[in-house]
């Protein structure tokens, strides 16, 4: 079976990506990767992260999924709104602004008209980043899982019907319940730390979560399939130590 690699919540964690893909010696031509979203915001280099995977997205073997920062981001390219603006700078936007346009742009006095300047400096340059984030899928199903950034809401039998918001935002009414499909669901978006109170992958038995937390000094886990609902889980620390961390199955 060809072994299949999911990692979720990057958020501008270049280095500890690289790393984590390094120790698990991934190889484009027989693995499968599959990214389960939030690629930006937050962490130092979601620039880096974002050149890296549009690379990455022309090879047939890379599942990209859409997490609601992606969306947030692409909202805040395409919407004067200022509750989106403001949205978008509160919950780590600022780091993904720093990332394309430099530090600098943390002290600047905020207007419209820079605002504007600063948004089409970001298209003219990086058109290819927001043509790949808006073209993102909001999840990925195999023979034995789905996969979503954060979750499935049970009041929908036929889960592909949910809201598109679900996909990308649900939380506790997802992971609080038993999911309503018979495959096992893979996902991002609540940090593990929220559902065993540490930082490694969560096996909910009908559900995994992945995130980490890297962008909070925590770590980046990855997910390897090699065998039907067999699992190992890989990690690499926020400070950049990689270790094997858990088998299970």
């Amino acid at each position: 079976m060809q072994r299949t690699i999911a990692i979720s919540d990057i958020h501008g964690c270049y280095a500890e990506f690289n790393r984590l893909l390094q120790s698990l010696s991934y190889t484009p031509d027989e693995d499968r990767l599959i990214l389960l979203g939030d690629y930006v915001d937050r962490g130092p280099n979601s620039r880096e992260v974002l050149d890296q995977l549009t690379a990455m997205a022309c090879h047939g073997n890379v599942v990209m999924l859409r997490g609601n920062h992606d969306q947030r981001f692409i909202d805040w390219m395409s919407n004067d709104d200022p509750l989106t603006q403001a949205k978008f700078v509160e919950h780590g936007g600022l780091a993904t602004i720093q990332s394309y346009c430099g530090e600098e742009w943390s002290s600047i006095r905020w207007d419209d008209e820079k605002v504007s300047l600063l948004k089409e400096w970001i298209q003219s340059r990086y058109a290819a980043h927001l043509d790949l984030l808006s073209r993102l899928p909001l999840y990925y199903e195999d023979e034995h899982h789905i996969y979503v950034h954060a979750g499935l809401n049970p009041a929908y039998p036929q889960w592909q019907e949910q809201p598109e918001r679900d996909f990308m935002w649900i939380r506790a009414p997802f992971y609080n319940q038993p999911t309503v499909v018979s495959k096992v669901v893979v996902f991002g978006h609540t940090q593990t730390m929220e559902l065993h109170d540490q930082s490694n992958i969560w096996f909910g038995g009908d559900k995994i979560g992945l995130d980490g937390g890297c962008a909070y000094g925590y770590q980046l886990n990855a997910l390897q399939i090699r065998e039907p609902l067999a699992y190992q889980s890989f990690c690499v620390p926020a400070e950049g130590k990689a270790r094997n961390e858990r088998a299970v199955g």
